[in-house]
Formats: C-alpha cells, structure tokens, sequence
C-alpha cells in the first residue's frame, strides 16, 4: 500500500536529495583547501538546490509554479554530475566513489523526471496541485 504524500518531506525524491547533499559535504571536506570557494563551494551550492527546489515547488501555488521547480532541480542535478566528473578527472574522486554518486544521481533524475510528468499529467487531469497518494513516489524508511 502506498503512503499518503502529505508533505514534500514524504517524497522518496526529496528524501535522497537531503541525504545527497549531506554525503557530498562529508566527501568534499577532503578535497585540496584552494577548493573551498570554486569546485566545492559549486558542489554543495548544486546538491543542496535539489531537494530545496523540490521543497519549494511544492509550496508555491499551482502546478505550473512546480513543474519549474523540478526543472531547476534538474538543472541543479546536471550541473553537479558535471561537477562530480570534473572533480573525479582531476584526481579528487576515487573511481568507485565517482561510480557510486553517478548511480544515484541517475536514480534521482529518473524519480525527478517522474515527478515532472505526474505533476503535469495532474495539472491536465486538473487534479489537486500536490501529490495525492496515488503518485509513484515512496518514502525511504
């Protein structure tokens, strides 16, 4: 049985965005100190755009006004794989690691570009602007 969506904290989406987030802080603390105000001030300013996109999406008014907000969490998402190759080519990111985040940031574009489509297949059924429970987004438990 699916779990009500109540809240943008309810999305598994929302969910592995934070834990994203806090993974990358954790992992670009080792890159070089000369790093701290480019690549890894770049990295922590993406990770943390999705999620908050995701949170803030869900509280404007209309799903026109959410369907922009995964959008640039989309974006956000890009820029940091783009980040994450870059930091792995130059030797800041260990193969398995780079391998690792690349797995989820492709599962998180899949769950955001499923989010997108449900938001817009609900806004053309003129159903609510928020998820009802009937949306393929399950929370991490």
């Amino acid at each position: 049985m699916r779990q009500r969506i109540q809240s943008y904290r309810d999305l598994a989406v929302w969910q592995k965005g934070i834990r994203l987030a806090v993974d990358l802080y954790g992992l670009t603390r080792r890159f070089p100190i000369d790093e701290r105000y480019a690549m890894v001030s770049q990295i922590q300013r993406a990770a943390v755009s999705i999620p908050s996109n995701v949170a803030e999406g869900w509280g404007k008014s209309g799903s026109g006004h959410y369907l922009n907000a995964i959008s640039h969490s989309r974006g956000s998402l890009r820029e940091l794989e783009t980040l994450l190759l870059i930091a792995h080519r130059v030797g800041y990111i260990k193969r398995e690691t780079f391998i690792a985040l690349a797995e989820r940031t492709d599962e998180i574009a899949r769950m955001l570009f499923s989010l997108s489509r449900s938001v817009a297949n609900s806004k053309a059924a003129g159903r609510p602007e928020h998820p009802p429970e009937t949306w393929d987004q399950r929370p991490d438990t």
